[in-house]
């Protein structure tokens, strides 16, 4: 009887898998031709980062407003050795403590992932990427996370870790789950980490 059960799970988790390869929009059949040209690129321990020319690093880490009372990087030094240095004042190590904080919101731990961030100058910017993408306007122009490409896009002027965090839900989300959650699900799940982040105060 187990033995059954376990064959009609891998049957059904196969044919899952065969109808999510064949639904992949034709838009990103030879890849995505999205337009973004990156001035610069940063590689972090979970991130592919591209800054679009005009977006300034220093005003990015400062929207995401995490000061070292937070303590976000307390998960990555226990597992990179005592050797390792993390700084507030660094962008990669705010996104790779930012996604781990996420993570631990949903209690879905991803410490071999890997994705990617690109960070237009403007919300028209997205618009535009997404508009090239998909050939319509999208539901938010101030990010978005495509599953096919595991690409995250926001715009600076948006780049909070709130926002940031909500999109990184839905890059969470995708890759945590073998059969994916209805989109309406994924939204409340993501969601509820903006939520959560939104509700953090600093600690006196």
């Amino acid at each position: 009887m187990r033995l059954k059960f376990i064959k009609n799970l891998v049957a059904f988790l196969l044919f899952t898998a065969m109808v999510l390869a064949i639904s992949v929009s034709p838009a990103f059949a030879r890849g995505p031709d999205d337009g973004f040209s990156a001035a610069k690129k940063i590689e972090t321990r979970y991130f592919s980062v591209s800054l679009a020319s005009g977006v300034d690093e220093p005003a990015l880490i400062q929207s995401l407003n995490i000061g070292p009372e937070y303590n976000i990087f307390s998960s990555l030094n226990a597992r990179s050795g005592s050797g390792a240095s993390f700084s507030i004042n660094n962008l990669g190590d705010l996104l790779d403590g930012l996604f781990e904080w996420a993570c631990g919101i949903m209690d879905m731990n991803l410490y071999s992932y890997r994705g990617s961030i690109k960070i237009a100058r403007e919300e028209n910017d997205l618009k535009v990427i997404y508009q090239r993408l998909y050939g319509q306007e999208g539901y938010s122009e101030k990010g978005f996370y495509i599953a096919e490409v595991n690409t995250l896009y926001i715009a600076a002027p948006d780049f909070t870790k709130e926002i940031l965090g909500h999109e990184m839900g839905h890059a969470i989300i995708s890759s945590f789950f073998v059969v994916q959650p209805p989109a309406k699900v994924q939204e409340v799940l993501a969601g509820y980490i903006e939520y959560q982040l939104r509700k953090v105060k600093k600690p006196r």
